[in-house]
């Protein structure tokens, strides 16, 4: 029942999405208590605003109220993904390109690097090879596929 109800309310929040410039990263909705949460990720190309989120999330919750799609009381909760959610489409790799990224790969290998260029079937990243006592470290450019990677956080840098 939740997966139908999570469809329908991805269906609804696209509809609802400002422009093509933003878009849907994640839909999850949870019982807390007696009242479900609907917690909707969105981001955008050029970045996401707080107006936007609001709009979404009055649009979302009037459409779920005329169709009676939840019948106890709900929570709607419209934001962007974190810092530390990881990377989960080629849209959120792009807007990242330039950034310093963490990588984690499916054989479990771990690497962080300078996200390069993103494409159809994987991204490019700048990856600095730890030296050996007294030479200078290595830049590497690794092409990794996105069926290989597990999981991409970007690496917040305070400098």
């Amino acid at each position: 029942m939740n997966m139908d109800l999570e469809q329908t309310v991805f269906e609804i929040v696209e509809k609802h999405l400002p422009d093509e410039n933003h878009f849907i990263v994640d839909i999850k909705i949870t019982q807390q208590g007696y009242k479900k949460l609907l917690n909707i990720l969105i981001d955008a190309d050029s970045g996401l605003n707080v107006d936007n989120c609001a709009l979404v999330s009055r649009a979302v919750a009037e459409e779920i109220d005329a169709k009676e799609l939840i019948e106890d009381a709900y929570v709607i909760e419209v934001s962007s993904p974190g810092v530390d959610f990881p990377l989960s489409s080629r849209r959120q790799y792009a807007k990242n390109i330039g950034r310093n990224l963490k990588v984690k790969l499916m054989d479990m290998a771990e690497m962080e690097g300078e996200l390069l260029e993103v494409g159809q079937l994987g991204i490019k990243i700048k990856v600095k090879k730890k030296p050996k006592k007294g030479k200078k470290a290595i830049e590497e450019t690794m092409d990794l596929a996105y069926d290989q990677i597990k999981k991409s956080t970007v690496l917040v840098s305070f400098k």
